[in-house]
């Protein structure tokens, strides 16, 4: 949408009969004005009814477990009424359900029914719906929810909402070449969304987990915009296969750094894309055709090459839907031990593969998927990517091939796009980034958990405790030299360097 805005602002200077109208719940709408020129603004008033704003004394050393004791507090003490607590991810929502379901049952059978909803977007949509269900009369649920639920998500009934003042977002550095999702403080912005939700039915609550003076003078107004913090991989890809070539000086509403551009333009020489004057090659002409970020599209483009394009299809689609697993609470060691029968020595990229082709095996059942513990939502949704990268492979009558048991030849085609997110063993402990050598660990629910290989491959990194990789998969080091000499200099690669 950023380049759209910059590509309509031109085109409003030169068709006077052009209207355009943005419409937004959440929008700040003088930022927009302004940059349209001024425009003029239409506010269509909501029906809302007032919050009280609750914050701490003193700021929470373990947030998670002062919003655990909030819920209860509140379930014990406050008239009827479904609560919303914001979590910043899946395993801390996992755990967060976990231990109030036991500190429930600590109180024993005489306190209320608290019905504990978990919702984030990896959940399978049967139990996501539940979330929508009121409670039985003498209940509560309390709906444990990522950031997901400040504006996607309108949930009736919700009168009390806790929020400890953090979420999850991507973050790129581009000097280090390193993108992370991390947990962040979240803006006042946001903060108001999550308030708002407490008004929709009713008077209500927000426990805010933070002081007020932390509201005030910590916290920035608005989020920073998402152009600003991701890889601009794909953006500069789209733009130059536009025709725009001169990015640094392109009106975006919110400028990106000039560096976080030019680390996108010599990722995208490095991957092929761009040639030495930084203008399209033809390798890069058809990445643009594919609406995959450009290390997903040169790892396509690799494999019809390397006679391995149909594998490369499926790990792609699988890889677009997010995750395919889950564990339900009361029965994780089972979901543990259906997720393993399904590992590949190679790594997760081929762990991917197997479930996909399991799942076409029996015929893509949905039975199948959930006595395995597969969410077939998002198998299905992976099925759909894929038909729509294979209608474009046909478009460009690019050779859709089947490498068999050649696991080797899929390999290389993952490491021709990300050569950059190679890892070694530190004899230490964990790994090591082959850029900026930054110390990074095999994610617990990887494959490769319990093998840790010498050289490595991942898709990317999320911090939690430490930074993760996910998606890993084995490599011989050599691959990197063959298949990036633009990129690493050296042909030993035991002393590689960028």
């Amino acid at each position: 949408t950023d380049v759209l805005f910059g590509l309509l602002k031109k085109l409003l200077k030169r068709r006077l009969d052009l209207r355009l109208i943005v419409t937004s719940a959440t929008l700040d709408a003088e930022k927009f004005s302004g940059y349209f020129f001024n425009c003029n603004i239409f506010t269509i008033p909501g029906r809302t009814f007032p919050v009280e704003i609750l914050y701490t004394k003193q700021p929470e050393s373990d947030y998670l477990d002062a919003a655990l004791i909030t819920v209860l507090q509140i379930h014990l003490t406050e008239p009827e009424g479904d609560i919303l607590l914001f979590l910043t991810g899946q395993e801390e929502i996992d755990s967060a359900c976990q231990s109030l379901y036991e500190r429930m049952k600590n109180l024993g059978k005489n306190v209320p029914e608290l019905i504990i909803l978990p919702v984030y977007s990896a959940l399978p949509s049967e139990m996501q719906s539940r979330i929508f269900d009121p409670p039985p009369p003498g209940t509560r649920k309390v709906v444990v929810a990522t950031n997901i639920a400040e504006a996607s998500l309108t949930i009736d009934g919700i009168y009390y909402v806790v929020d400890p003042g953090f979420a999850k977002q991507n973050v790129y550095n581009p000097k280090q070449g390193l993108e992370s999702l991390v947990i962040t403080p979240i803006s006042q912005a946001s903060a108001k969304q999550r308030a708002g939700r407490a008004g929709r039915t009713g008077p209500g609550k927000c426990y805010r987990l933070y002081t007020e003076s932390a509201y005030r003078n910590e916290m920035p107004p608005t989020s920073i915009p998402e152009i600003q913090r991701i890889n601009l991989g794909m953006t500069t890809l789209t733009m130059k296969a536009m025709g725009i070539n001169d990015l640094l000086s392109f009106d975006f509403m919110d400028p990106p750094q000039p560096q976080a551009l030019i680390s996108a333009m010599e990722q995208l020489y490095s991957l092929g894309a761009l040639d030495e004057e930084g203008l399209l090659t033809k390798l890069g002409r058809k990445m643009a055709e594919f609406p995959l970020e450009p290390p997903l599209s040169k790892m396509l483009l690799a494999s019809v090459d390397l006679g391995c394009s149909d594998e490369i299809l499926t790990m792609i689609a699988m890889i677009q839907t997010g995750n395919i697993f889950y564990r339900p609470r009361e029965k994780q060691a089972q979901a543990d031990q259906k997720r393993a029968k399904f590992f590949q020595p190679e790594g997760d990229h081929l762990t991917l593969l197997a479930v996909y082709e399991a799942w076409k095996a029996k015929n893509f059942s949905g039975p199948w998927c959930f006595e395995n513990f597969i969410q077939s939502r998002s198998l299905r949704r992976a099925q759909d990517v894929r038909k729509q990268l294979l209608s474009i492979m046909d478009k460009y009558k690019l050779d859709v091939v089947s490498a068999g048991k050649n696991f080797t030849k899929i390999r290389k085609a993952i490491t021709a796009g990300f050569f950059f997110h190679g890892a070694r063993k530190d004899p230490q402990e964990g790994y090591r980034t082959l850029v900026e050598n930054q110390p990074v660990y095999i994610h617990p629910s990887s494959a490769l958990f319990q093998r840790q290989p010498d050289w490595v491959i991942y898709h990317d990194l999320v911090m939690t405790t430490k930074e993760y990789m996910r998606e890993v998969t084995v490599i011989d080091p050599k691959w990197l030299v063959e298949l990036a000499p633009r990129f690493f200099k050296v042909a030993d690669p035991t002393h590689m360097s960028k």
